[in-house]
């Protein structure tokens, strides 16, 4: 199978108009664009997808590239306007690429990039300590009507995932809470543990380490179904509110990729999201994974950009 592929690859690469060289995928490695930090989970994912993809691609080699900056923004631009050749991939978190699309206007189409496969779909989550008098979302709803605006979320900045779920949670349970954004996970954790914040919101990967070892609770995921890995705590849904939210982390191409490489590429990643090495992995690496590849990812990237839209007409989370 890995022999035939290859052979596909390298007729699909000639059949296709845009693409220049027909040695495509052996002669130079194949970028794929991080547009966050060395370590960060899109990091982490980037550097996986990077080191599986080639045993379903026999020839090519994948080199991470970090682009960070403006929220995402920058590595955004730099995989939209890259040459649809087959050279670049990128990797592409739903709720960033849309949420900076509605806010302002970048140097892309949130739409028009060549989304091949989501890979990770981290839920985000409301996380308390384990004293803490809320156990529920009910308890937390009661508690914010009680004394509207006083209650503080901690998130990872305005129109963040993690903040964006808390807009949601508003709405959906006709509450008002008090937005308190930090630059990163770990100080929302610190100030959640010596029990100067209420409340913080942030992704169910990052919540595992202190949840198993018992140092906070969690009240909900924001996932359509329970991670394994978080089987205690409930969804919003189980809990009454009807609140999707987290991190989305997929492969995108650019714009304009070639019907033929777009099916190679397709067709590799859900060999890899089915391989049991990833699969093994992504376990120790604690990975939330949801593939959906081709047209299943497409849609979902889609109605997540109309339900965002539709979030910002009704409570715009930027001035």
């Amino acid at each position: 199978m890995p022999r035939r592929r290859a052979f596909l690859l390298a007729g699909g690469a000639l059949a296709a108009p845009g693409v220049a060289r027909a040695a495509w995928p052996l002669d130079r490695p194949i970028e794929i664009i991080v547009p966050a930090a060395a370590a960060s989970p899109p990091d982490l994912l980037a550097r996986v997808v990077a080191h599986h993809l080639p045993r379903q691609m026999p020839g090519i080699r994948c080199v991470p590239v970090n682009r960070p900056g403006a929220g995402g923004q920058i590595g955004f631009e730099v995989l939209f306007n890259a040459a649809p050749d087959g050279y670049t991939l990128g990797m592409v978190t739903g709720a960033a690429l849309h949420a900076i699309a509605i806010e302002r206007r970048p140097r892309y189409d949130p739409e028009a990039f060549t989304f091949l496969a989501n890979v990770v779909d981290d839920p985000g989550g409301f996380w308390v300590k384990p004293d803490s008098p809320w156990t529920s979302l009910a308890d937390l709803q009661m508690a914010a009507r009680g004394a509207p605006g006083e209650i503080g979320v901690g998130t990872t900045g305005i129109g963040s995932d993690d903040h964006l779920l808390m807009l949601q949670f508003e709405a959906a349970a006709e509450i008002t809470l008090l937005h308190v954004p930090y630059a990163s996970t770990g100080p929302i954790q610190r100030d959640l543990l010596v029990g100067t914040l209420p409340l913080g919101a942030f992704n169910a990967s990052e919540a595992l380490p202190l949840l198993r070892s018992r140092r906070i609770r969690g009240l909900a995921q924001a996932g359509p179904e329970r991670w394994p890995a978080t089987h205690t705590v409930p969804t919003f849904r189980e809990s009454g509110f009807d609140v999707l939210g987290g991190a989305a982390r997929g492969v995108a191409a650019p714009p304009g990729l070639p019907a033929e490489l777009t099916l190679q590429f397709e067709l590799a990643l859900k060999d890899m999201l089915a391989d049991p090495d990833f699969l093994h992995e992504a376990e120790t690496q604690m990975l939330p994974l949801r593939p959906l590849v081709g047209l299943a990812y497409r849609r979902k990237m889609a109605a997540d950009y109309t339900g965002l839209l539709a979030l910002w007409r009704r409570q715009p989370w930027r001035d």
